[in-house]
């Protein structure tokens, strides 16, 4: 089936004022103005009154965490004081049961968003929840969302010199042999794929160095990709120093980690020279605007970055440091403190790329990201129906500067997930009580 989405009010694209034409899973034709489609269509959707941009792409999540949001134990900490508050109460709550629910909201609220892929970042296996990873494919595949899920670890605590408590922790064989369990049964390298796993030790003060090197060279054997937390706080910088005797960036070239395979969370303490040295071996960074503000770590050097060669991507971040799994949002607040840090020039169309275009390459895709032929068809519609638009001249712009967060129709592989603004076939308000019910149990002393 042909579909022609027609006409719409202005689209993130060259030569497509008419809009685009989706067959199948992919884009197969921009429609520019002026022009009817070069074949003819099977059916045609009305989207005058629609902005049309590519699926936003979500490089870095906790989505679990949306089950601690707000909590009260945590909130107006920085990182290492948060983290050392909702460690155990996480180790100790989460339960296959509780960590399902954590996947559907999360991954419901980001196509709602406009979000179309995500990628998920989980590290803790409390005894119980060792099938953490295959929870989260199955939720992704029944919710239609494309995803990179990050089989995460975590193997040194405190008892070693770690920040997790011993209970939060597993052996570096039991990490390994799950590794390439998961990647055997759910990674995918094809185009157009749905699902693909990376590997993705937590950050340097979780994790060993024997641990960081063995899944680097497991990730080469299996073409996969790599993702960690680097360079999110001062502490962190203090740690690897005290630890390891040398900076994030230098300890990551010490594990084998600095090679256009990888992407890291945060990237915000980094010098000029690490900066530069990034870029020369294409590792990407995902800016987590949103979060980086609530912990106060930092303002990270998008401009720097994207300038020195980093593919620069956007991601939400873990639902306790956000509170919220909204993309949209946080291509407007990448803009905000964009600007703080450097100047009014930075503009809408500098955070939409990052969502897009910049995230698609930190993944390794080069199937998304864009609205063109060949493409899978994995796009977002937002209308400018509600007041905050009002008046708004450039309609692109206004997505960003007038706040949009809530998408009207989301297609991921050419078939419609989000519809009218609700998602199609989930019980958005059974998933708010029984998801509500189960976050209810972690603030229980």
């Amino acid at each position: 089936m042909r579909l022609w989405l027609k006409d719409p009010l202005a689209v993130l694209a060259d030569e497509a004022a008419r809009g685009v034409v989706v067959e199948g899973s992919r884009i197969v034709e921009c429609v520019g103005a002026g022009r009817e489609p070069m074949a003819p269509v099977d059916a045609v959707f009305d989207a005058t009154r629609h902005v049309l941009i590519p699926g936003l792409v979500n490089t870095h999540h906790h989505v679990y965490q949306t089950l601690t949001r707000a909590h009260p134990g945590a909130i107006n900490k920085e990182l290492f004081p948060w983290l050392r508050a909702l460690y155990p109460i996480w180790t100790k709550g989460l339960n296959p049961e509780a960590f399902r629910l954590a996947v559907r909201l999360a991954g419901t609220e980001l196509l709602m968003s406009g979000c179309t892929t995500a990628a998920d970042h989980h590290y803790i296996f409390p005894a119980g929840l060792e099938d953490a990873i295959d929870i989260e494919v199955d939720e992704a595949r029944a919710l239609g969302l494309r995803m990179t899920v990050s089989r995460g670890s975590m193997n040194l605590s405190e008892k070693d010199g770690g920040l997790p408590p011993d209970t939060a922790v597993q052996d570096e064989d039991t990490i390994l042999a799950d590794c390439e369990r998961v990647i055997g049964a759910y990674h995918d390298p094809s185009p157009g794929a749905m699902i693909r796993i990376a590997l993705a030790p937590c950050s340097p003060f979780s994790v060993t160095r024997s641990l960081m090197t063995q899944t680097a060279a497991l990730a080469a054997r299996h073409d996969c990709r790599l993702h960690t937390h680097l360079g999110e706080t001062e502490d962190e910088n203090a740690f690897c120093l005290a630890k390891f005797e040398c900076r994030p960036v230098d300890y990551l070239e010490e594990v084998g980690w600095m090679s256009d395979r990888t992407w890291l969370a945060h990237g915000i303490h980094f010098d000029d020279a690490e900066v530069a040295r990034l870029g020369r071996h294409g590792v990407g960074v995902c800016h987590c605007p949103t979060s980086n503000a609530v912990l106060a770590s930092g303002l990270c050097r998008t401009r720097e970055l994207e300038a020195a060669g980093v593919p620069v991507g956007l991601g939400v971040d873990g639902s306790a440091s956000n509170d919220n799994s909204n993309l949209m949002e946080g291509v407007r607040h990448a803009l905000m403190l964009g600007r703080l840090r450097y100047d009014a020039t930075l503009s809408h169309l500098d955070v939409l790329r990052w969502a897009t275009q910049g995230s698609a390459r930190c993944l390794g895709r080069d199937d998304i990201g864009r609205i063109a032929p060949g493409l899978q068809a994995d796009l977002a519609l937002f209308t400018l129906d509600e007041l905050r638009f009002s008046g708004a001249g450039d309609p692109l712009a206004a997505l960003v500067l007038c706040g949009a967060h809530r998408a009207d129709r989301v297609m991921v592989a050419g078939t419609w997930k989000v519809i009218d603004g609700l998602p199609v076939d989930v019980d958005v308000a059974r998933l708010r009580r029984e998801h509500g019910a189960a976050a209810k149990k972690f603030l229980a002393p």
